[in-house]
């Protein structure tokens, strides 16, 4: 798939197989080695060397895809924000730990998984309104964006601007950690059950 479909597209598969199937980069430069005189090898060697497990979703793939076609430092995934006191903030799916700016990509979907039975979607909103708020009251400067962000240049002015405007601030009282990431699930290959002969 590195070899032959496009970088995002690629990528976007790529981050998936790492983060939910345990796909390592032992096993990835294995493969390289096995397809190194195939058509579009150094395509796959640009597209393996970009892959990143801490990507959650495909938003946030095509967000790091982004970043990078605009020629800006990917900045850091999930991140744990505590403030000055040690108190947890929340979690982050991008941040500039020097920078001071924290990053989130709004897609329907990750709404949809914070939802319980119990809960009506104004309650999330306000939950990540209330999150959002802490979270900026360390200094720290949130920038969100959405799937129709990815493919201007909206999202990206805006983490410049916030990028520039910590610049001219006081330090964010605040730390951020990378956050721990799940096991992931390896695929149990088992053999398909043989067919009785019929004479």
């Amino acid at each position: 798939m590195a070899r032959t479909l496009p970088f995002e597209q690629a990528v976007v598969a790529g981050d998936a197989a790492l983060r939910m199937l345990g796909v390592t980069a032992s096993e990835l430069a294995l493969e390289l080695e096995f397809a190194n005189r195939r058509n579009g090898i150094s395509q796959a060697r640009r597209t393996i060397g970009f892959l990143d497990a801490r990507s959650e979703s495909v938003g946030e793939s095509r967000s790091r895809v982004m970043f990078r076609r605009h020629g800006l430092p990917i900045p850091a995934q999930q991140g744990e924000v505590r403030s000055a006191a040690g108190e947890f903030l929340g979690r982050v799916d991008f941040y500039d730990q020097e920078a001071g700016v924290v990053g989130e990509f709004d897609g329907q979907v990750k709404y949809g998984r914070l939802l319980t039975s119990r809960q009506e979607p104004g309650d999330i909103v306000f939950k990540e309104k209330v999150r959002e708020d802490a979270i900026r009251d360390t200094g720290l400067r949130v920038v969100r964006w959405t799937w129709q962000d990815l493919t201007g240049e909206l999202a990206i002015r805006r983490w410049q601007h916030a990028i520039d405007e910590a610049r001219r601030a006081p330090n964010p009282r605040a730390t951020i950690t990378p956050a721990a990431l799940p096991a992931p699930a390896r695929p149990r290959i088992q053999p398909l059950p043989t067919q009785p002969h019929h004479s």
